[in-house]
């Protein structure tokens, strides 16, 4: 079984930094990609950013598009994401995930998941 485990979320003020990591139990470059997505409260889990093994090609939501920024240590087994610039409306438990699947930008393509770090944007 694939562990995900999740640490770096925090409380921030707005136009704040953080920087989130993911390390997985076992090669992340087993899989097809790794993928960050975040759910608000009673809000549908959202994607975020994602990032694809074979090449390292990245994907973005729009809103995060200049202010987030993917990235992986296949040494390390990790996956981190660069936040920058934060906004209250970021705040959300934000979820690492390994896909098998090709659309990385699709929840069901994603089978293993971590437990999640809460990021809270102060206004």
């Amino acid at each position: 079984q694939v562990q995900l485990i999740e640490s770096g979320g925090a409380l921030v003020q707005a136009g704040g930094s953080l920087r989130l990591s993911c390390t997985a139990s076992q090669r992340t470059s087993s899989f097809y990609g790794m993928g960050w997505f975040r759910q608000a409260p009673g809000v549908e889990r959202e994607f975020v950013a994602a990032i694809r093994s074979s090449d390292a090609n990245t994907y973005y939501r729009h809103s995060v598009k200049g202010r987030f920024t993917i990235s992986r240590d296949n040494a390390q087994n990790m996956v981190t994401l660069q936040m920058n610039s934060l906004k209250p409306e970021d705040t959300a438990v934000y979820f690492c995930a390994a896909a098998r699947g090709w659309m990385l930008t699709t929840m069901s393509q994603y089978e293993y998941w971590g437990q999640g770090t809460q990021v809270t944007v102060s206004s």
